[in-house]
């Protein structure tokens, strides 16, 4: 086996992730591992020489590591788009329910890391599309959720839900989250949506402050479809993909929302139980 090579992405905007680095690049240094970063983050951190790849997407890599958050990771599996390179999450975030690695365990995982003593969970990524006069557009992917609201101070939205080719129900409400099991304990969680263990292949459909009342949060299969037409008159509608990317949608749009062909590969270790991690991040 050749050299591994592992890029490595921190979040400029935590304090801590300069430690962090050091502490990874102190670990790698007696080993056999070329590590890059990011140009932007490298420059940051005063080691673009040493370390800094332009298009860093564009070079073949073993594996990722993310330096932050689940919306650190979640950027991460972005940028790579379709370039399915397993990627593994530092947590120097709050929460972390993706992030496999704490602080106080980082060199033990890292050493596994090298010895290949990791899994890696294949998550289901979402497709969003929006139909518009006719023609349907491929919009983005996302791993946790794709999201219809209102932007601003605009007033509820009119939305027809169907799945397939039935039609369910118009609804009135601020908006509409289609999430991915892995998506369940991020905002589907918040506005009321059930708790998915994430290897379940299954989509879920849960309204933001719907004002009809006999819209609940939906778990349906994997391969159906679901298509939200906007039938509000106001123009300030929103589609956003992970909280990360959004698209402005018109009167009339519909947004349709699929399972991807690819996945997103994500680095667990044996030793991590889901209902502990649960019981840990929410319940503690």
């Amino acid at each position: 086996m050749g050299q591994m090579r592992i890029a490595v992405f921190p979040n400029v905007d935590k304090p801590n992730a300069g430690a962090v680095l050091d502490r990874i690049f102190r670990f790698f240094s007696e080993r056999d591992v070329q590590l890059m970063l990011p140009m932007h983050e490298a420059r940051f951190f005063g080691c673009a020489e040493t370390y800094g790849v332009e298009n860093i997407e564009q070079e073949p890599a073993d594996m990722a590591l993310s330096l932050g958050g689940d919306g650190t990771l979640l950027g991460v599996c972005h940028r790579y788009g379709r370039n399915e390179v397993p990627v593994c999450g530092i947590n120097i975030g709050t929460l972390g329910f993706m992030a496999d690695i704490e602080l106080d365990e980082l060199e033990d995982r890292l050493e596994k890391i090298l010895v290949g003593g990791y899994y890696i969970e294949q998550r289901l990524l979402l497709a969003g599309f929006v139909k518009s006069k006719g023609r349907e557009h491929f919009l983005g992917n996302a791993i946790n959720d794709v999201v219809v609201t209102k932007g601003g101070m605009a007033r509820m939205l009119r939305l027809g839900l169907s799945i397939n080719e039935t039609h369910l129900m118009d609804y009135k409400a601020d908006g509409i989250i289609v999430a991915s099991p892995t998506g369940s304990t991020a905002y589907s969680l918040s506005a009321g949506g059930p708790i998915m263990n994430p290897t379940i292949q299954a989509l879920l459909v849960t309204p933001i402050c719907a004002h009809t009342f006999n819209m609940r949060p939906l778990v349906v299969n994997e391969h159906d479809v679901i298509h939200i037409h906007i039938a509000a008159v106001h123009q300030d509608i929103l589609v956003t993909f992970d909280g990360q990317e959004s698209f402005h949608l018109l009167p009339g749009d519909e947004v349709v929302v699929r399972k991807a062909q690819q996945s997103a590969r994500i680095v667990k270790f044996e030793d991590q139980d889901y209902y502990r991690i649960l019981r840990t991040k929410l319940w503690n």
